[in-house]
């Protein structure tokens, strides 16, 4: 089996899957397609009836006989018409539901999938591939439903009528027919489809440089890089149209064969009912029924070309969509995993090791700690010694290895990950907001949090000022990530995020490297009152910011070095902290100098 043959199988039974939660609405659109294509199949007999019947002469019996042949016709279309209707009206509403489950199925995975995913991925292609394969079904579901199986259907039904009359005739039209399907089909999979397939790839590829440079625009602004990124997206965008239109010339070269397989049948069609009228083994009727039974399918083949490039489009780009929703998180909650329930926030790594993917040297190895409840520990060290990865392991972004890690005698790896996540609230060094409301953002951690609520946590965080002198104030949107709100400002509103939550165990990232000197001092009276109670792990990258909390811990190529209070670990002459603080305290000095 091919792999375009196992792409295929796959979107199928992925439609399939979702059919079938709608089992009624489906079967309901069948027959009404189904009335729809016995209407179309009747129309040549009708018409071949009503042919014949004038072919009779001027009588009242001819004349009668025409009659009852023109209403039949006129009855077995308003018959197909208003089962088309009918379709389409089932059609809609099941199109509808359909699309908004596989968007919103699809979403939720991406939502699950591991941090290291994301960071591999560009965010802005993924969306595309999201919404893309929302819009693929669309596309794929309407030329199975109003496109192949149609054609399919009339060829059969069409082919029985000829065949019924005469048998000759229902031979040469299925002959030319099939001939016409299977080389369309052929030369749409092996010849315009890997065209096709090259250009969406190429199409990914150009949204995904077009995102990445949008959200990073404050970054191209700083460098005067605006030509420099339009030159980079000129250089994928021809890329992409010479992919594009190599696949569409294939297309069109396709038509062109199709349309001439297509004048071989009418002549092949209409000269034999010809030749049986003209020798007398049939009536003028059936030269009728050869023209209309053309007429009718003439329509429904000269298509056929593209529904095969459609199908073959739209299994492409839903391909990605079916991708995201049968893939199973690197990170997954256990079959039994409950709710955390945090009492006390004592934390503890025991016996934990960790790799970094495939790589053959472990980052922790056999790494213990333990941190009790309410207790603030400062974790610091040279880049990369181990400290965000400590923290990562905590919230589970990372799966250890080896060994384990629990909260309050809980094992992490067995509990629900979002009752994990939601028993921790984190003050990052860079915080990223949503394009919402400020009071959205703030609330973003205890959703249903009142006004008076939002505003509190905006006064203890020393950002409620800046906000009520905002023309719309709590009501103001921050703009993507926050780009409208300074890095101090956007770092208080993460900080008011976290006294808002009731998190029991708290993670600071360095929570002040973006405030001012002045502002800091103010934040921290806040932040000695966010930490008060609560388990509180400090990444610190200022070694100034850490003299008050109860132990550090020393980081040096994954193992903890040293450990104590800021006092204990200065007195240990030759230490890795002292060093560190040391190394901090001079550089200041030689700035402020």
């Amino acid at each position: 089996m091919t792999d375009s043959t196992k792409t295929l199988l796959s979107a199928l039974h992925f439609l399939w899957s979702y059919w079938m939660r709608y089992p009624r609405v489906v079967i309901a659109t069948g027959f009404t397609l189904a009335l729809m294509y016995l209407g179309n199949i009747l129309v040549p007999v009708m018409a071949g009836r009503l042919v014949d019947a004038v072919a009779l002469g001027l009588s009242p019996a001819a004349y009668e006989a025409a009659s009852a042949a023109l209403l039949g016709l006129v009855l077995v279309i308003a018959l197909s018409q208003v089962a088309r209707r009918l379709s389409f009206y089932l059609w809609v509403f099941l199109a509808s539901e359909v699309m908004t489950r596989m968007v919103e199925d699809g979403f939720a995975k991406v939502q699950r999938f591991s941090t290291a995913w994301h960071a591999e991925n560009f965010a802005g292609a993924t969306v595309r591939k999201l919404t893309r394969g929302m819009w693929a079904y669309d596309l794929l579901a309407d030329t199975l439903f109003f496109g192949i199986i149609p054609t399919v259907c009339m060829l059969a039904g069409l082919t029985v009528m000829l065949t019924l009359q005469w048998w000759l005739m229902g031979l040469v039209f299925a002959v030319l027919a099939i001939a016409y399907i299977w080389l369309s089909v052929v030369l749409s999979i092996r010849y315009v489809g890997p065209a096709m397939t090259v250009q969406a790839d190429e199409d990914s590829r150009l949204g995904g440089v077009i995102a990445d440079a949008i959200s990073c625009n404050a970054v191209v602004k700083s460098f005067g890089a605006e030509a420099r990124e339009e030159a980079r997206l000129g250089e994928v965008a021809a890329s992409w149209r010479a992919k594009a239109r190599h696949a569409w010339n294939r297309s069109v070269s396709l038509g062109a064969l199709q349309a001439a397989m297509l004048l071989l049948m009418l002549a092949s069609l209409i000269g034999l009912a010809l030749y049986l009228w003209g020798n007398g083994y049939t009536g003028a009727g059936t030269v009728g029924v050869a023209l209309t039974t053309f007429l009718v399918m003439d329509g429904y083949l000269r298509d056929v070309g593209m529904h095969i490039n459609n199908l073959q489009k739209s299994v492409s780009e839903i391909a990605d969509l079916v991708a995201f929703t049968r893939a199973r998180p690197s990170i997954g909650d256990r079959a039994a995993a409950g709710p955390l329930r945090v009492t006390k926030g004592a934390i503890a790594f025991e016996n934990v090791v960790f790799h970094y993917g495939d790589h053959p040297e472990p980052l922790f190895d056999g790494l213990n700690v333990r941190i009790e409840p309410g207790e603030r520990v400062a974790l610091v060290g040279h880049s990369g010694s181990g400290k965000s990865t400590f923290v990562r392991l905590l919230q589970r972004l990372f799966e250890v290895t080896g060994g384990r890690i629990t909260i309050d005698g809980h094992d992490i790896a067995s509990v629900a990950q979002e009752s994990l996540r939601a028993s921790m609230a984190v003050v990052p060094q860079d915080p990223a907001l949503f394009h919402r409301t400020l009071a959205e953002n703030i609330a973003y951690g205890r959703p249903g949090a009142r006004m008076d609520e939002i505003e509190a946590a905006a006064r203890r965080a020393r950002a409620h000022d800046f906000i009520a002198g905002l023309p719309q104030g709590y009501q103001t949107e921050v703009g993507e990530r926050g780009v409208k709100l300074s890095g101090g400002e956007r770092q208080r509103i993460a900080i008011a995020r976290a006294f808002l939550s009731a998190a029991p165990i708290l993670i600071l990232d360095e929570a002040t490297s973006s405030l001012d000197s002045v502002t800091e001092t103010l934040i921290q009276d806040g932040l000695d009152e966010l930490m008060a109670g609560r388990t509180t792990l400090i990444i610190a990258h200022r070694l100034s910011t850490v003299r008050q909390v109860d132990r550090i811990l020393v980081f040096e190529e994954g193992r903890i070095v040293e450990e104590g209070s800021h006092g204990a670990l200065m007195q240990r002459q030759g230490g890795l902290y002292r060093a560190l603080y040391e190394t901090q305290s001079i550089g200041l000095s030689e700035k402020s100098g």
